[in-house]
């Protein structure tokens, strides 16, 4: 195969997949702006977390909420929260508990009843993650898992599950970034709507 010809195959099967999110994605979409929405109306916040990619994602999407998306839509910053960032809580969390409990330990000192959690895990199956859902959901924390096709551990775990309909890691993850950037547009519309950015 030609670099012309890897090229043009690989931005097809992006396209391909991003048409398939439109019938996959768009009601779970609105139901996890309405959410988001409703709990930063209240005065809560939003926890995201990942690994690797979806580690890059939960931070993208949380300065999205933080800064703002768009130039064109001028608001005050919204509570989102990356769990991603603090190497110190991180590495202390991996070295006194494992590492399968960096997320969770984290949810536990700074989630709230009535926040929203967003766990980012493209298997489906990111220990980390799942135990962060587990313990968001015994917090009284809605869950949304963004996943690829399949549910796994942690859309068992979860509320809601936004799903993009690939089992390519490179497709899901284009998903998952065009999906937050999704996300940040509707719960900005609701806001805007409420008077309240």
């Amino acid at each position: 195969m030609t670099d012309d010809e890897f090229i043009r195959t690989s931005l097809e099967a992006s396209a391909a997949v991003k048409q398939a999110m439109i019938s996959a994605c768009t009601e779970p979409l609105q139901t996890a702006a309405d959410w988001i929405s409703a709990a930063m109306l209240r005065g809560n916040s939003l926890l995201i977390c990942g690994n690797g990619g979806s580690a890059a994602d939960s931070q993208h999407i949380a300065t999205e909420f933080v800064v703002r998306l768009s130039a064109e839509n001028p608001r005050g910053g919204l509570p989102a929260i990356a769990l991603t960032t603090d190497s110190s809580t991180l590495t202390a969390a991996a070295n006194d508990f494992g590492f399968d409990y960096i997320f969770s330990r984290q949810v536990e000192a700074l989630g709230r009843p009535g926040d929203v959690l967003i766990g980012i895990s493209t298997s489906g199956k990111s220990p980390n993650v799942v135990l962060a859902a587990k313990a968001a959901r015994d917090k009284g924390i809605k869950v949304i898992a963004f996943l690829g096709q399949q549910k796994r551990e942690l859309g068992e775990a979860a509320d809601l599950c936004i799903q993009i309909p690939s089992a390519d890691s490179q497709r899901v993850q284009e998903g998952h970034i065009t999906a937050g950037h999704l996300l940040v547009a509707l719960v900005e519309k609701r806001l805007l709507a409420n008077k309240k950015v």
